[in-house]
């Protein structure tokens, strides 16, 4: 799996575990608390940037995310690096554009027993994570995520400007930082449930790994 593709799909399962009603932040600020208990969908711009341990940017990207409680999300990549990454709650389409290729997964084992499947509402997060507060830095209150195993991420930095979701900061084993700013968010507009599914294009090759499951 290369680089990007993994990091995204780890991104989207942490955001679309930030609409899973119901979980314990300890020490939460009220904003964090707020977004829980009063965010069902959310559509937002987003800029995504991966970092080497050097701070150096070593991809990017953008597009449109559209997420809804519980568990359903479309990641919309924009060209050259044309992808679409979709969730009905259950299965995972993984569309790349240039390539023609559908690969198709069970959300459960998207990537593995990972945090970011934990985030997503699969396990109590205070038994997985120490949830610290982080205060305020510039604009945004943060709370960070460290796992108390060893997991594919060392740390989670959530950022919030008020109660608005703004910025997100995975570092992983390697000291690459996946950063991810969203910008012109709109939360609880009804989406259109036909934007969670999917169907394979005309001529995309398929691997459907939930077959195997």
């Amino acid at each position: 799996m290369n680089l990007l593709l993994k990091n995204t799909i780890h991104t989207i399962l942490l955001l679309s575990s930030l609409l899973v009603p119901d979980i314990a932040m300890a020490g939460g600020k009220a904003s964090l608390e707020h977004f829980f208990e009063q965010v069902q969908t959310l559509t937002a711009r987003f800029q995504q940037v991966i970092l080497d341990e050097g701070m150096n940017p070593i991809d990017q990207s953008s597009g449109m995310v559209r997420l809804v409680r519980p568990g359903r999300f479309r990641w919309d990549y924009d060209a050259p690096q044309e992808q679409h990454i979709i969730s009905d709650g259950k299965k995972v389409w993984l569309y790349d554009v240039e390539l023609a290729q559908v690969t198709i997964r069970k959300v459960d084992r998207a990537l593995g027993k990972t945090p970011a499947l934990i985030l997503a509402g699969q396990g109590d997060l205070n038994k997985t994570f120490n949830i610290k507060e982080m205060g305020k830095q510039g604009r945004l209150q943060w709370v960070l995520l460290e796992p108390k195993q060893q997991e594919e991420f060392n740390s989670i930095r959530i950022g919030f400007e008020g109660s608005s979701l703004r910025l997100l900061e995975m570092v992983d084993g390697l000291g690459q930082i996946t950063r991810i700013t969203l910008s012109n968010s709109i939360i609880n507009r009804r989406l259109n449930p036909q934007l969670f599914s999917f169907t394979v294009p005309a001529g995309a090759d398929v691997i459907d790994e939930t077959r195997a499951q």
